[in-house]
């Protein structure tokens, strides 16, 4: 098991640390890791108490200067030393020296948040631990883990820890007898500190034994036993403990456990999602050293968080008995009913699978077995049925165990007696290649850009008729596998002579085991069989099954490390590899973890182009830079390795190498461009760096496929108006409308359709394209284009057709409007968004609401409102404004829709506050008809608009407030209003910095002033204070309004006046 205790030939802390610790067996560098563990947790623990007190209790001890520092990788940043340090941006030296004035601590970047430090003393180690604060965990653990001898360190080689008899001491000893004066001093404080840390490390055994002697390591096998007899006691019945439980990932690695690689080095076996029957289900990670709540899936993110909540248990059931009353009540009680025989069939089936998880047995083998399981399951069914009818029988929980794993010894027993008898190459041929880890483990990001790909894993059947080439292939492997290096060369080169592009060229390299070779020639440090392997793999990663093999083997972490090789033939192939196969998720995300993303942003450091000859060497830099660039291209998918890519410094040497004259090298570098400028950071580094001037030099070239990647990084910039200046600034507009008569490359075409809707946003970029006669070609692309590129024409025509009032004309003249409307039928939603926002901006002009009538465009735009996407009803609704306000007789045409108004006043339940100021919009436009009022005021309109009435969204406040000006029409409406609230919230709406709030809301409150007791209100709300001051307003309208409801609430004052003076 990957991280079953070591004892490891190098030591930390004495003995303690050597025998005691508990070590991964994944080295790196040759260096292992500490598991994290119970045991290995109390003896940080205790080294971080010992050294923070230290200084205080040993001040003599604390100041001598090491012999060698101790230095670690940390992440603990300059700006977190405080007094006593000298502090740049990217270093730190301690004020405190030695005799020799060399500071007693030293920090230097090594890289973005990786700092190394350098310890000389015990002080400032408690200091660095002291500033680390709740990080100190880690960083003492970074501390032990790079420094496997400290005692050698402080004292020297002589004092290593070594086995067998030590007489470091007593060598100390004689030869501080031996000195006198200061260096006798010096050996005297060198032998109490040798004694303190002997004192110590044998504080630290004794504390190991006695954790080690309460300690149950767990394995796999116990995990999947506990995990199995759980699952049988499964369900909502009376007799279940639990409602679930299942493991996060079917995958199971050759050493049993399901969880991650880089999950094992510490410790951890698998996660399992876990449902009590009386609360919510739990995230549990089971790990060597016992079971515990991990945070599980985090966020918006959907990344498995693997940190650990709470304490450690030794089992499952020793969790969910903390965890769940109910199932420790039910466990205390010792007794399970018996399930129902097809109960107990579906368990046994059940565990069948898990334990053909490991390897797939051919069809004959299943077969046999499944028959001597059916005997023996109607045997045990027979003595089962008996028990039972005898009495109503339960069974004992540590029983069941026991019975269920000496059914499992028998099982696994006869399985490999058959497994022998099959030969090696049977296996070789039906050995299925693993599965791809399950996608919790892998989660990077909610915003990737592409799903992993989900493609069948393909087999050569081995009765089927297969091309000489499949066995020739298998034979060149064989030579890979036995050869020496001149044999292997000679075979990789005859490999290389085969179609490698061929699927079954392809296949037949995995099936027979060439990957694994291929893959393990890359670490021989033999430069050429390293580059026939990688020329090899390059090819047939192509192939979308090779690809995630490769990844599955570590083939891409080998690859990474190649990536810091002084041979550039090498880099270039290791880079143009993992282009090739990082094209799915884990693939991107494992190259990010293992630090490929700062190596490939390195490769594209060459010098500028054009600024010297091409020499043999500079052509190698150039195409180092280029195959850097494609694998870059390849990762940035990925939302976390874009914000790798930035922090790496990769946007100035992108921006560099886009100035390049060569095609070849401009389209991975515009592809990784236009993948990042999904980023905002990106879009505003691509202005600034003015790489807007060069991607719109390139739509200029012949080259189609580097013309839709500029386009494309266009239409993504594009979003701010800066940037669509600058296109138009630098001329990119015209070749954006050139490129649209490349109506057979739809890629292109989806590309160039994008950005001139983007740039269409920009009123002066919509005179230019009526001067380029852009709105007659983009309504010749309405018809027979695949969606991709007519979501874009409509939205460009959308915008052209808003921002000028000419180009409605245009747009009918063209006859556009038609295939407008027939669009209003389809189901892409962002279709649908754009074609409603264009028909609604068509429909501002009566000649072209006409059309839009006859054709039933209004009914289709109503049907839209029951659309389950809500900028789908939101852009229906503001387009049904428009059609009102310009139809010939649009109450009648209103009421003509049958439940029509019901749906409306139904939309402003919704919780989208675009969809509820596009309904307020709408409903303020049907108000205006009378007998569509009283429709709408039948249907609850007014408790419906008062009750948005308290919104702080000044884009809706203004479209309430209009539709509660007009509800007001209607017989009691004003009373309603105020009987709902809805007259204070209103008062609010003054003290917007919004004037177009300001006019709808005086309007509102005018009308609503005509209610005596709405005047009140408004009185006792200060309303009238903040509309004295609208009375000077230069917006006629608001004058009015304004003046309108002064009025009226004066009215009522010298109403109730002479009142009372009557009375009196």
């Amino acid at each position: 098991m990957a991280t079953r205790m070591r004892f490891r030939k190098w030591y930390t802390m004495g003995q303690t640390l050597t025998r005691a610790a508990q070590w991964t067996s994944v080295s790196e560098g040759g260096r292992g890791r500490l598991e994290f563990s119970p045991v290995n947790e109390a003896l940080i623990n205790s080294t971080i108490k010992y050294v923070e007190g230290f200084s205080s209790k040993h001040p003599a001890e604390t100041a001598i200067v090491f012999k060698s520092p101790l230095q670690w990788k940390t992440t603990l940043e300059p700006s977190t030393f405080g007094s006593g340090y000298e502090i740049s941006d990217d270093s730190v030296t301690s004020k405190a020296k030695d005799k020799n004035d060399q500071p007693l601590l030293t920090l230097r970047k090594l890289g973005e948040l990786n700092y190394d430090i350098k310890v000389y003393c015990f002080n400032q180690l408690s200091n660095v631990l002291k500033i680390a604060g709740d990080m100190k965990m880690r960083e003492a653990r970074s501390i032990l883990e790079a420094n496997p001898d400290p005692t050698a360190k402080m004292l020297g080689d002589g004092f290593a820890t070594i086995e067998g008899e030590d007489n470091s001491t007593l060598r100390l000893l004689e030869q501080t007898k031996k000195e006198s004066g200061d260096e006798g001093d010096e050996l005297e404080s060198k032998l109490r500190l040798l004694l303190l840390i002997q004192q110590f490390d044998m504080q630290l055994m004794n504390q190991s034994l006695k954790h080690i002697s309460q300690e149950v390591r767990l394995t796999p096998q116990q995990i999947n036993s506990e995990v199995a007899l759980l699952k049988r006691y499964c369900g909502a019945d009376s007799g279940s403990v639990l409602e679930k439980i299942s493991f996060t990932t079917d995958y199971v690695f050759d050493n049993g456990c399901r969880a991650p690689p880089w999950r094992q080095v510490h410790g951890d076996i698998c996660c399992l999602n876990i449902l009590p029957l009386d609360g919510e289900e739990l995230s549990v990670t089971a790990n060597t050293a016992g079971v515990y709540i991990n945070k599980g899936i985090e966020g918006e993110s959907n990344d498995q968080s693997y940190e650990r909540v709470g304490d450690i248990y030794k089992d499952l059931v020793a969790l969910l008995k903390t965890k769940s009353p109910k199932f420790a009540e039910i466990i205390e009680s010792k007794e399970f009913e018996l399930k129902e025989d097809q109960k107990e069939e579906h368990f046994e089936a059940s565990d069948d699978e898990i334990d053909g998880d490991m390897t797939e047995r051919g069809f004959e083998e299943k077969k046999e077995d499944k028959k001597t399981e059916k005997i023996s399951k109607q045997t045990t069914k027979r003595k089962k049925c008996a028990t039972v009818a005898r009495t109503n029988a339960t069974l004992n929980w540590k029983n069941e165990e026991m019975n269920r794993q000496s059914r499992e010894k028998k099982d696994k027993d006869k399985k490999e007696r058959s497994e022998k008898r099959l030969s090696r190459q049977t296996i070789d041929r039906k050995q299925k290649t693993p599965a791809l880890l399950e996608d919790e483990f892998y989660s990077d990001s909610s915003s990737e850009s592409e799903e992993e790909e989900d493609t069948p894993d393909r087999r050569q059947e081995q009765n089927s008729d297969l091309p000489s080439e499949y066995w020739q292939i298998q034979k060149l492997v064989k030579y890979l596998k036995g050869g020496n290096q001149t044999a292997t060369i000679i075979a990789l080169c005859a490999m290389r002579d085969f179609n490698l592009g061929q699927e079954t060229c392809q296949l037949a390299i995995r099936d027979v085991g060439g990957l694994e070779v291929l893959i393990n020639l890359l670490e021989t440090g033999e430069i050429k069989c390293m580059i026939g392997s990688l020329k090899i793999l390059k090819e047939i990663s192509k192939n979308t099954q090779i690809r995630k093999a490769i990844a599955d083997l570590g083939g891409l972490q080998t690859m990474v490390d190649i990536l810091k090789s002084s041979s550039k033939d090498l880099k270039c192939l290791a880079a143009e590899t993992i282009a090739n196969v990082a094209k799915f998720r884990r693939a991107r995300r494992t190259v990010r973890q293992h630090g490929g993303i700062k190596k490939l942003v390195s490769l594209l450091d060459c010098a500028p182009l054009g600024s010297m000859p091409m020499t043999d060497e500079f052509e190698k830099d150039v195409e180092v830079a280029r195959c850097g660039a494609l694998a870059l291209w390849s990762c940035s998918k990925s939302t976390r390795n874009k914000l790798a890519i930035r922090k790496a410094g990769g946007i100035p040497l992108l921006a560099r190498l886009l100035k390049s004259p060569h095609e070849d090298m401009l389209i991975p570098v515009v592809g990784s461009l236009q993948e990042c400028a999904s980023e905002a950071s990106y879009r505003l580094a691509i202005r600034t760096e003015g790489m807007i001037e060069d991607l719109v030099k390139n739509l200029n070239t012949e080259n189609q496929e580097l013309q839709m990647h500029c386009a494309s990084a266009i239409f993504k910039c594009a979003e701010e108006k800066e940037t669509r200046d600058l296109v138009r600034f630098y001329g990119g507009l015209d070749p954006l409308v050139v490129l649209l008569n490349n109506s057979d490359n739809k890629e292109l075409l989806a590309a160039a359709t994008g950005a001139i809707w983007k740039c269409a946003m920009s009123s002066e970029n919509v005179e230019r394209f009526q001067e380029l006669k852009a709105i007659e070609m983009l309504v010749a692309l309405l018809n027979d284009q695949p969606e991709e590129v007519l979501v874009n024409v409509v939205g460009a025509l959308g915008e052209c057709a808003a921002q000028e009032p000419s180009n409605r004309s245009v747009i009918r003249k063209t006859n556009g409007i038609p295939s407008l409307v027939n669009l209003l039928t389809g189901t892409n939603q962002a279709l649908l968004v754009n074609v409603t926002k264009a028909v609604g901006a068509c429909a501002t002009e009566q000649d072209n609401m006409g059309i839009i009538d006859r054709l039933d465009g209004v009914r289709l735009l109503w049907s839209l409102l029951k659309n389950q996407n809500p900028e789908v009803q939101a852009s229906a609704a503001w387009a049904i404004c428009p059609c009102i306000e310009n139809a010939k007789d649009a109450g009648e045409m209103v009421r003509s829709f049958v439940g029509g108004l019901e749906l409306i006043v139904s939309l402003l339940k919704s919780d989208n506050k675009e969809v509820l100021a596009s309904v307020c919009a709408a409903i303020a436009n049907i108000a205006k008809d009378e007998e569509n009022l009283a429709v709408i005021t039948d249907h609850g309109v007014v408790p419906m608009l008062a009750k948005l009435a308290s919104t702080t969204d000044d884009r809706l406040r203004q479209h309430l407030a209009d539709a509660i000006a007009r509800c007001c029409m209607w017989g009691n409406n004003r009373v309603a209003f105020g009987e709902n609230g809805a007259v204070a919230p209103l008062v609010r709406y003054l003290k917007s910095p919004d004037s177009t709030v300001h006019r709808a809301t005086a309007d509102a409150l005018f009308q609503l002033s005509r209610d005596p007791d709405n005047c009140i209100t408004m009185h006792e709300s200060g309303v009238v204070k903040l509309l004295v001051g609208m009375v000077g307003s230069d917006d006629q309208e608001l004058q009015v309004a304004a003046a309108g409801c002064i009025r009226n609430i004066r009215r009522l004052a010298l109403a109730n006046e002479k009142a009372r003076y009557s009375k009196t």
